[in-house]
């Protein structure tokens, strides 16, 4: 094994990966491409571009991000500790600096003496690996290093374009209006009052919820959703990310009952309510295996985020739906973390190898910099001998989405902060935010101790 760790990319996660390793004594050799190439997204020669907002979100720890911030901070992360040094004015978030944010970053692991960072792309054969590498080559990964990745790791597992829909706090659908079944399951049974019904809900947990809409209510939504603003895709991007997954907005302009033959069929039910089978349905599948989080099936969206909320929202059942996250749809390379990763981001079947950044299935600037904190302190332990592993509590933000990554999940898609991905408390707290503040207190107490 080399006298050395090296890491693949500059960005958020591989900058945040090599100073933690550094700071260990461990040399490490951080490749970054640029300047002498670019991705379509980047025109910055510096490490730790900042390409779309310059919000790192929320500060506040009854905020999942801003939660995950103090955790970091806690932790002596350097790319949060450059982005406070570099904020500017944005209420409760933190927002940088693009520039300065960047040339700080560069400049700090510049000076790092165990840090040699080398201006070119990494061309050496990863499936022959002997050293101790960490990948984070982020969501605009090169197309000889996506070919390397997509040997290491199998064709199949390998995503170039995300078109994910949302994803739904269970505890916030109106479950008197939503029921559970799966498709035509509901036909075959005895058709049920509504108090028989109601009952069946506390004893009977299945994969698929249902919201049934009359003819009213769909016309309604289908209107609202036909007229919302869209987010503007990339040059890049337009040629390719529809091909496979058509948006519901676009599927829905090409007639008023495309939908109510498409994703939001209502045949194979009937509403308990009325005993009838609705106009429409829409359908809601478990996203994960403590069956808290539901994605809204066949909903990829390209609508803006604020324009997703009011329009979802009119949907019944989802009037006071909490959004864990929200549709996207661009180009984004990332592996299925589930299959392939364990909790430090260690692969399952190549242990010289660390995943970290957006290409394992986190979203986010500070999710990024979570990522590449944990597969480095791991790196180092792993580059030392020591047969353990350093795997963060559920109860913190940084555990719960190393967790998210590396747990059996069918539908996997990327995923940000959110308190969703967290264990529930011992206590049920209806009101959110006291609710939040007990879960961001027992993370902090992990780091106190």
């Amino acid at each position: 094994m080399n006298g050395y760790i090296t890491v693949i990319g500059g960005g958020l996660a591989g900058c945040e990966a090599a100073y933690q390793i550094a700071k260990r004594g461990i040399k490490v050799k951080l490749y970054e491409m640029k300047p002498k190439e670019f991705s379509p997204a980047h025109s910055n020669e510096n490490l730790a571009e900042v390409v779309c907002s310059n919000s790192f979100k929320s500060n506040a720890i009854t905020n999942a991000c801003g939660l995950l911030k103090e955790e970091l901070r806690r932790l002596d992360s350097l790319l949060i500790k450059c982005a406070d040094e570099t904020s500017v004015p944005a209420g409760q978030a933190l927002a940088v600096d693009r520039e300065k944010f960047s040339e700080l970053v560069t400049k700090r692991i510049e000076k790092e003496k165990n840090i040699e960072i080398i201006r070119e792309e990494y061309t050496e054969d990863l499936s022959n690996c002997d050293e101790i590498v960490v990948i984070a080559t982020g969501p605009l990964t090169s197309e000889k290093l996506s070919k390397q990745i997509s040997k290491l790791t199998s064709e199949d597992k390998l995503h170039f374009y995300d078109a994910a829909a949302p994803i739904i706090d269970k505890n916030s659908i109106d479950m008197n209006i939503a029921f559970y079944g799966d498709r035509y399951s509901q036909e075959k049974k005895k058709k049920e009052t509504v108090e028989e019904w109601k009952e069946r809900l506390g004893q009977e947990e299945q994969s698929y919820i249902n919201l049934p809409m009359n003819k009213e209510e769909y016309e309604d939504f289908y209107n609202a959703l036909v007229n919302a603003e869209v987010v503007e895709l990339h040059e890049f991007e337009k040629r390719e990310i529809f091909e496979g997954c058509m948006p519901i907005e676009i599927m829905a302009k090409r007639g008023i009952d495309t939908l109510r033959f498409g994703p939001l069929k209502p045949v194979g039910f009937d509403d308990p309510r009325t005993a009838k089978r609705p106009y429409a349905i829409v359908q809601l599948r478990q996203d994960n295996s403590e069956g808290s989080m539901y994605n809204m099936v066949g909903f990829q969206t390209n609508l803006k985020f604020g324009e997703q909320k009011r329009v979802f929202s009119m949907i019944p059942g989802l009037q006071n739906a909490e959004f864990i996250k929200l549709g996207v749809m661009h180009r984004n390379t990332y592996i299925n973390s589930p299959s392939l990763l364990d909790e430090t981001y260690n692969m399952k079947l190549n242990k010289n190898i660390y995943f970290a950044g957006q290409i394992t299935g986190v979203e986010g600037y500070v999710e990024s910099i979570a990522s590449g904190m944990v597969a480095g302190i791991n790196a180092v332990l792993h580059f030392e001998g020591k047969n353990e592993k350093y795997i963060f509590s559920k109860e913190t933000v940084i555990g719960a989405l190393a967790s998210y990554i590396s747990s059996p999940n069918e539908n996997f898609q990327p995923m940000n902060a959110n308190f969703g991905i967290l264990p529930e408390l011992e206590e049920k707290i209806k009101d959110k935010k006291m609710r939040y503040t007990k879960m961001a207190e027992r993370s902090l107490k992990y780091f106190e101790k």
